[in-house]
């Protein structure tokens, strides 16, 4: 079944502490995950940001909108329980608990509330989605990120061939390839035939070298006919790894052959480029940084339970 969002779990989670004793995160996780039959797929669903699980994620923002209402009670560190506010709500058999639900409590009211200008007190409206922050940021982030890699294809594309193949070469140098810029950038145009743009080590000791082929494609794909010929020119070098770069896509038939033939050959499109261009921050400048923080409760912790 599908992960249920964050608001849907608050009702579980209540329930879950009805006996009055104190729970942990992990052990009402391990719990809700059995009650909802979730998958081991599922569980280890993360984040668009890679950082934390899907689920852990909404019930740990379901525990934390039902502490804000009351409803349950943190009496130690990394431990919570059922408040008697708590048991009144279960008393009257909810049949779901949510944002709207726990409007009704004033702590969780003050606790939403926004300061606008002025210092004037204004609720912030009841959210109404599925998601919770995080996975909200992490969406708006992942669709900036889309945008952004669209605009570096389409600024590659009208750029010289040559300057396409120095920047496949900075690419890989960020990403720890070669030495210095400068002397992987020397091995570009030098070979000059049999469809190699560059050679550039696999460490920086050079114990290997790396073949490259940057090409600025025309058209959308690149066929198994190009792959082809590049793993050709591969053999009459005596060298059995390769990079090919293109800001198009490849076809089905050229990944196959890829995986098919006794040569280590990487093929990068168009989308991937774009993708490590932004990771390894070549040809973007960063314009915010946002931080988001978690409470250190090691910190807060005297010693003295």
């Amino acid at each position: 079944m599908a992960i249920p969002d964050f608001q849907t779990l608050m009702l579980p989670l209540l329930q879950a502490t009805l006996d009055g004793k104190e729970h942990s995160i992990q052990e009402v996780t391990a719990v809700l995950a059995q009650q909802f039959q979730l998958s081991e797929e599922e569980l280890a669903q993360l984040l668009p940001s890679g950082k934390q699980e899907r689920f852990a994620n909404r019930v740990g923002w379901s525990r934390t909108h039902l502490l804000k209402a009351g409803l349950i009670e943190t009496p130690r560190r990394s431990f919570f329980r059922i408040t008697e506010r708590g048991r009144k709500v279960l008393a009257k058999k909810p049949t779901r608990i949510d944002l709207r639900f726990l409007s009704q409590f004033p702590e969780f009211v003050e606790f939403r509330a926004a300061k606008r200008e002025k210092d004037e007190m204004t609720p912030e409206p009841i959210l109404v989605s599925s998601q919770t922050p995080e996975e909200v940021m992490d969406d708006a982030y992942q669709d900036i990120r889309e945008r952004l890699a669209q605009e570096i294809i389409a600024n590659v594309k009208s750029c010289s061939p040559a300057f396409f193949e120095r920047l496949a070469v900075e690419l890989l140098v960020k990403m720890g390839y070669g030495g210095s810029r400068r002397e992987a950038a020397r091995a570009v145009g030098q070979s000059g035939d049999g469809g190699i743009d560059g050679i550039i080590d696999e460490d920086r000791l050079g114990l290997d070298a790396v073949y490259i082929q940057a090409k600025r494609w025309d058209g959308s794909t690149v066929g198994r006919p190009e792959i082809q010929k590049f793993v050709g020119a591969l053999m009459g070098k005596c060298v059995r790894k390769g990079i090919f770069i293109t800001t198009a896509t490849f076809s089905m038939d050229a990944r196959s052959y890829v995986e098919t033939i006794d040569f280590k050959v990487v093929l990068i499109d168009g989308k991937r480029l774009a993708d490590l261009m932004i990771d390894y921050d070549v040809g973007v400048a960063s314009t915010f940084t946002y931080q988001l923080k978690r409470i250190d409760t090691d910190y807060f912790s005297d010693g003295s339970q």
